[in-house]
């Protein structure tokens, strides 16, 4: 392949400029040309994003940011919720170290159907991990599992409650 199949335009209009043009030297077919160069600008557009859309992903693993969480800060505590939805208590596992939050698990696939043709429901291990920035009683923490609802309060140590500081804003 030369560098000039790399470049989509080719012809000149005569007058000195360039007329853009989808056609490469071997296709003969401009649907086919054009259809090519979509799919070359999605694949672009797609991969620019990192992740990608989770039905373009295919159904073998979790997106980057699975579960979905909520944080909320107050002078008191954090609270971390967590959206997981299918799961039961037991196929989640939560833990606290050195001031980060890590929530993991596994969702098992619950049928062994063979026939299914198609399928957007995931199955398969996830780790989320939360870097809490500040100190937490750790002997405290206490988490709760509801209709598919995981939460998590971390309450701050006495330390990191008298680290707040109000700052006066002036005009």
């Amino acid at each position: 392949m030369s560098v000039r199949d790399l470049i989509p335009w080719g012809r000149s209009n005569g007058h000195g400029h360039q007329v853009p043009s989808l056609l490469r030297e071997d296709d003969h077919d401009p649907f086919l040309s054009l259809h090519r160069e979509v799919n070359r600008l999605l694949d672009d557009a797609f991969r620019s994003f990192g992740a990608g859309l989770p039905s373009l992903r295919g159904a073998s693993g979790f997106g980057a940011g699975w579960p979905s969480v909520e944080i909320s800060d107050t002078d008191k505590d954090i609270k971390v919720t967590a959206e997981v939805p299918g799961l039961e208590e037991k196929d989640i596992e939560v833990l606290l170290d050195d001031g980060v939050l890590t929530l993991k698990g596994e969702k098992h696939s619950e049928t062994e159907d063979k026939e299914k043709q198609f399928s957007e429901r995931y199955y398969g291990r996830f780790e989320r991990r939360i870097p809490l920035g500040t100190e937490v009683k750790e002997d405290q923490v206490d988490a709760t599992f509801k209709n598919g609802v995981l939460t998590v309060t971390l309450p701050k140590t006495e330390k990191a409650q008298s680290q707040v500081k109000r700052i006066a804003i002036r005009s």
